[in-house]
């Protein structure tokens, strides 16, 4: 029986990091120096004065993450041509204010009904592919730690043989299935171990290939360096100008669930922003990719595992643009999957045998429970009482056979604080407040059936 502590992520610190910077790249000092091609350049410039009017050089900078002598290069050519012209210029030579002309603003308007994205310039297919390999998480020196791996799985409280066979799937870069019972902790878990990843990495805003843009970056699943990180970040990016079209980010952690389909992994078009948004496995790239509740996808799961691991151990996969295009992606990310399916009836023993490891979350043990029950309310500020934690136990785990499963806890104390706030009082750990959040959490059908029996008896 799996005995494991579960911490709340959110109390999860990174780990210490030696080198916490990405190789990122230069400045570009051209536009030669960017990949991209002028035209690509000229039409997000265009485009941005066209919705703008008068558009300061800093405020195309700050929206096209390009350098004032890319952009300066840029539009003298769209001067030069008749396009744009100098609005208003200032003392300084970058204190300059740029408009479209006429003919300008009929070429931007047939930009926009082509591709209506307007925002930073994109990196180069190229350049993105030579990033992933850079910053592979695998490629780093600095591995999960088994002092931090311990951490997460309760030290002394994680069951035989589970810290070695978790650590060595996130050494090996194998996937890991986590297979038990509802309840069991799986999800937090595997979200827990997003978090041990070492290291930030360079996401950029977008890719582009040909004349199609795919956005990357998402602020809601890259996340901006840790506190503990953010000095060292800021120390190395004065320390040289980088191309400001990457955005510094942690690892990333993609959670993804029974949502999923077999669309959420291909390229999807945004009418709205005028671009392609990236799917959830190629944002997940020098990451972790998380696929919970296995078995519950609209795609079945030997479709979806088939669709992941073949790619995955390529470290690419084939995506498709209009017109047939086929465009390798790279595909570099520690996959965990998470299921309360028995995995034997899941899957056939060919795609087990293609799951790196499998880790049975289950029950946990007396002391590590009643370990996590004191870390939770201590995260819920409510005052521990050990006569309620022992009703708790005794009265009502024991005597129903309810199995000490890791969310239950959680549940509870989230009940107690709902009861005490719907009553205008402060929550309290007692006994009647315990019986309260336990019968509000489980009804009469779902006891086991001997329990049950019993207390009608």
């Amino acid at each position: 029986m799996t005995e494991v502590d579960y911490s709340s992520t959110e109390s999860m610190p990174r780990p210490a990091d030696a080198n916490l910077m990405p190789p990122l790249p230069p400045q570009p000092k051209s536009l030669r120096e960017t990949g991209l091609e002028r035209p690509l350049v000229v039409e997000l410039i265009a485009k941005l004065m066209f919705v703008g009017g008068k558009t300061h050089l800093s405020a195309l900078t700050t929206r096209l993450r390009l350098s004032i002598n890319v952009l300066r290069e840029v539009l003298d050519f769209m001067v030069t041509e008749q396009m744009a012209e100098v609005a208003w210029r200032g003392e300084s030579d970058i204190d300059v204010q740029y408009q479209l002309t006429g003919a300008g603003k009929q070429r931007a308007g047939a930009f926009l009904e082509r591709c209506a994205y307007i925002g930073a310039a994109p990196v180069t297919l190229e350049a993105y592919r030579a990033m992933v390999a850079r910053q592979s998480w695998q490629a780093q020196e600095q591995r999960v730690a088994s002092d931090d791996l311990a951490a997460v799985l309760g030290g002394a409280h994680a069951g035989p043989g589970m810290l070695d066979m978790v650590g060595a799937a996130l050494h090996s870069g194998r996937s890991l299935l986590l297979y038990g019972p509802p309840g069991s902790g799986k999800s937090t878990l595997a979200l827990q171990l997003g978090q041990l990843l070492h290291g930030l990495v360079a996401v950029p805003y977008a890719i582009v290939v040909g004349q199609d843009i795919i956005q990357l970056y998402d602020a809601a699943q890259h996340l901006p360096p840790a506190p503990q990180h953010v000095s060292h970040a800021r120390q190395a990016l004065e320390r040289r100008s980088t191309d400001i079209r990457w955005v510094l980010c942690q690892r990333p952690v993609i959670h993804v669930g029974a949502e999923l389909d077999a669309g959420m992994l291909e390229l999807r078009q945004d009418a709205s922003g005028g671009c392609y948004q990236a799917p959830a496995h190629v944002r997940a790239n020098n990451g972790m990719l998380i696929v919970d509740d296995l078995g519950r996808q609209r795609l079945g799961a030997p479709e979806l595992l088939t669709r992941l691991m073949q790619p995955l151990a390529r470290g690419v996969d084939q995506l498709s643009l209009p017109g047939g295009v086929h465009i390798g992606v790279p595909f570099d990310s520690a996959l965990v999957l998470a299921t309360n399916l028995a995995p034997g009836e899941l899957l056939d023993a060919a795609l087990l045998r293609r799951i790196g490891y499998k880790v049975r979350v289950g029950p946990l043990a007396d002391s590590a429970y009643r370990a996590l029950f004191r870390q939770q309310c201590r995260v819920a500020g409510i005052a521990f009482d050990e006569l309620a934690l022992n009703y708790l136990m005794q009265q009502l785990h024991g005597a129903q056979g309810r199995p000490l499963l890791a969310s239950y806890p959680h549940e509870l104390l989230a009940r107690i604080a709902d009861f005490a706030g719907f009553a205008g009082s402060d929550a309290q750990l007692t006994v009647a407040s315990v019986e309260q959040a336990w019968n509000s959490l489980f009804a009469s059908c779902d006891m086991p059936a001997a329990s049950l029996c019993e207390r009608i008896a």
